[in-house]
């Protein structure tokens, strides 16, 4: 005979759907992530260790998923405990990661500039952080992070074709070379582009660990309920009556 109540059999099964999905939707975008980087040529710090987080947090959802669909169908405490636990634990990391990514949000902008100026003259920063500069550049049409002066020597990435210069979008200036030889680069900087990005993708990192959080909030809730109704099955699950008290008295009639 069946333990759990059916209705919340249904409910549980959405909810694992719906869990699966983020799941999958976490490592869709670890895929289309890695893919538009490749095309790009960009060969960003850490992102690796990015990718690796999406991919492993999107099969741990899918895996997770499956055992809560799994304990509901079979009625397994075992299984359903397992997946309480997890969800317990999700939710805790979920929030001890969003939260203070939340608190730091309104100062994200002055720590990535700190952070940028470091590499000023780009010249003397690393071999990766150059062409990453120059890849910048001639991606976005931009020169410099924060000025072209950000380059002792301007390099060719930053200079403007024709069509660019007559839609006015460049300047000329005299590259720091024994020659003083002027050039027309752009006007725009990089660092609102890179600034951009980072936002996108900030912002994409707290909706996913909110939105994880509030699911395996839920999950916590119907897990337990489903292990109380298999410990207590003779046991009603206490359920607040939205009801008037004369409308309970009607529908709760006496039977004689």
């Amino acid at each position: 005979m069946a333990q759990i109540n059916i209705c919340l059999k249904h409910i549980f099964t959405v909810f694992n759907i719906f869990f699966m999905l983020a799941g999958g939707v976490a490592i869709a975008l670890a895929l289309w992530y890695q893919f538009f980087m490749d095309v790009r040529g960009y060969n960003l710090e850490g992102r690796s260790t990015q990718l690796f987080i999406l991919y492993v947090v999107g099969c741990i959802a899918m895996m997770i998923a499956l055992l809560g669909a799994y304990g509901a169908h079979k009625e397994s405490k075992v299984a359903l405990i397992m997946f309480l636990v997890f969800m317990v634990i999700g939710c805790l990391v979920m929030l001890i990661i969003g939260i203070p990514a939340a608190i730091i949000h309104p100062q994200l902008k002055g720590i990535v500039e700190q952070t940028f100026r470091r590499f000023v003259p780009l010249d003397k920063s690393s071999e990766d952080v150059r062409n990453m500069a120059e890849v910048i550049q001639e991606k976005f049409h931009c020169c410099g992070l924060f000025s072209y002066k950000d380059w002792k020597n301007i390099p060719d990435s930053c200079v403007c074709s024709q069509e660019e210069e007559k839609e006015g979008k460049c300047q000329t200036v005299e590259n720091n070379t024994f020659m003083l030889q002027r050039m027309s680069v752009y006007t725009k900087t990089c660092f609102p582009t890179i600034m951009d990005h980072i936002q996108f993708h900030y912002n994409i990192m707290l909706v996913v660990s909110f939105t994880l959080a509030v699911l395996a909030l839920l999950g916590m809730i119907l897990s337990s309920i489903m292990i109380h109704q298999l410990y207590y099955p003779n046991r009603h699950t206490i359920v607040v009556s939205m009801m008037p008290p004369k409308y309970e008295e009607l529908h709760n009639t006496p039977a004689y």
